[in-house]
């Protein structure tokens, strides 16, 4: 995830909804939850869902991390969805504390972000959402709850974006990480374990970023679906999203980060960034060359009438 200031919380009393055992967790709620799909859940797990709309009154922050107990899932979208200063997914059962990126691997997140929302004014073909919203995955052997530090819906995506809700209901078209290293679990967590989710779940693109270039990664499902493959890199180390045609951008550039002004003659970029200051230069362009023509066609002129014996400089 991308870096957030964290703050020790007060201690709480955990309560007697926190199962000790993982052969107890998510008993509750949902019956046979695995087995639904993400498109026909049944009127129990709306109504689970529904709770962060207006949650109870939260537990207090522990002075200890949440991380590694075994809850509802019922419980996490009440207590542990909203409300705590880290942010937890959750994996059957399993609450996962996320991790912190470093300020250089925010730099590159930020940098793709920016040109990707320039992509979407300029060509408004799907919706986003930050803040790490949250959507649940029916996997084939288990039930996750990941919160993606960036989320695209396509507007063809049969689940939209949409209301005060503060979860998504669908799965997303595009997710984007930055990398935390904070720890090789939660490393490995981004670049192996959610890889794997997300393809299983139907998440069409995924995108891995980090000021490290071994770390970064952009995959696609390939042909039979449930399985990543890398998107191409083009000539001169162009990738190109399939799941946002048109939206594409130079691997050495999320390093070098060039201001937004300065690509707008790019070929790569020319077509989504900031088409209003390229019409706006393109305008000012054809004004000087109006105001150029004028010139000429008065030196012309006044050419001409000495030509007669004509002093165009002459006061009547």
């Amino acid at each position: 995830m991308v870096p957030e200031m964290t703050v020790d919380p007060p201690v709480m009393d955990i309560g007697p909804s926190i199962t000790l055992g993982r052969s107890e967790a998510f008993t509750g709620g949902l019956g046979n939850s695995t087995q639904q799909s993400a498109g026909h859940r049944p009127v129990e797990e709306d109504a689970i869902m529904n709770a962060v709309v207006s949650p109870s009154a939260l537990p207090v922050d522990p002075e200890q991390s949440h991380d590694g107990i075994s809850v509802t899932e019922a419980d996490y979208w009440q207590h542990y969805y909203l409300g705590h200063e880290v942010t937890y997914e959750w994996n059957d059962g399993i609450l996962e504390e996320n991790g912190v990126s470093d300020y250089l691997t925010f730099l590159v997140f930020d940098w793709l972000i920016r040109l990707l929302a320039e992509f979407l004014q300029t060509h408004p073909i799907a919706d986003r959402v930050a803040l790490e919203m949250g959507f649940r995955l029916a996997l084939p052997h288990k039930v996750v709850i990941r919160r993606p530090d960036y989320g695209v819906v396509r507007h063809d995506n049969p689940v939209r974006l949409a209301g005060p809700v503060q979860s998504y209901r669908g799965v997303f078209d595009l997710c984007i990480e930055g990398v935390s290293t904070s720890s090789r679990a939660i490393e490995e967590r981004d670049t192996v374990v959610k890889k794997a989710e997300y393809a299983a779940g139907g998440v069409r693109e995924y995108y891995l970023l980090h000021h490290e270039p071994r770390l970064r990664g952009f995959y696609r499902l390939n042909a039979q679906g449930g399985v990543y493959e890398p998107l191409p890199e083009g000539p001169d180390g162009i990738v190109r999203s399939a799941v946002l045609p048109g939206f594409q951008w130079r691997l050495r550039d999320l390093d070098r980060q060039p201001r937004f002004e300065t690509l707008i003659d790019d070929a790569v970029y020319a077509g989504f960034v900031l088409p209003q200051l390229k019409q706006e230069r393109q305008r000012a362009e054809q004004a000087e060359r109006s105001v150029e023509q004028e010139r000429a066609r008065v030196a012309l002129l006044a050419q001409r009438l000495r030509a007669l014996g004509v002093d165009p400089d002459a006061q009547s």
